[in-house]
């Protein structure tokens, strides 16, 4: 089986959740969101807040929490027939979330399927960033991820 090894990263004053299906294996080892370096998530984010992409762990935590973003996973562990959701309680319970966001079908689905009767919310599904979407290119990302979050974002 698998086992997610990120833990989620929020703090109080965090508005807005993004969350991913389950990390890559480039993202295990690296114990930290979105490493793989063809996934345009940090690219993404970066521009929609208007910032230099960052590079290491801790400029990506601090751009994250600077402006009032959480990041998680849908799924917690997987084997093959058997997937333990996230809690994702614990951030809800600690943060004023005021919209969850799912990075792609992948998560939105596992979302509806496993977490949404736990929170009680509807999430909005985002193109995904990762490489396999090619169809949508940088800059249709850019603008679909700019305009779902930046109504949350702007009174941080």
């Amino acid at each position: 089986s698998q086992v997610h090894n990120i833990p989620p990263l929020y703090d109080d004053r965090s508005r807005v959740l993004i969350l991913g299906s389950f990390p890559s294996v480039k993202s295990r080892e690296a114990a930290f969101f979105y490493a793989h370096p063809q996934n345009r998530f940090w690219p993404t984010l970066a521009a929609v807040l208007d910032e230099a992409t960052p590079k290491t762990v801790e400029d990506k935590r601090s751009l994250v929490l600077r402006h009032g973003i959480a990041l998680w996973d849908t799924i917690g562990s997987c084997e093959i027939a058997n997937v333990v959701p996230n809690d994702l309680r614990v951030i809800l319970e600690t943060a004023d979330i005021q919209a969850i966001f799912c990075n792609g079908g992948t998560s939105y689905a596992s979302y509806n399927k496993y977490c949404r009767a736990m929170t009680g919310r509807e999430a909005a599904k985002l193109p995904s960033t990762s490489p396999a979407n090619a169809r949508w290119t940088q800059d249709k990302l850019l603008h679909a991820w700019r305009e779902a979050l930046l109504p949350y974002l702007s009174e941080v």
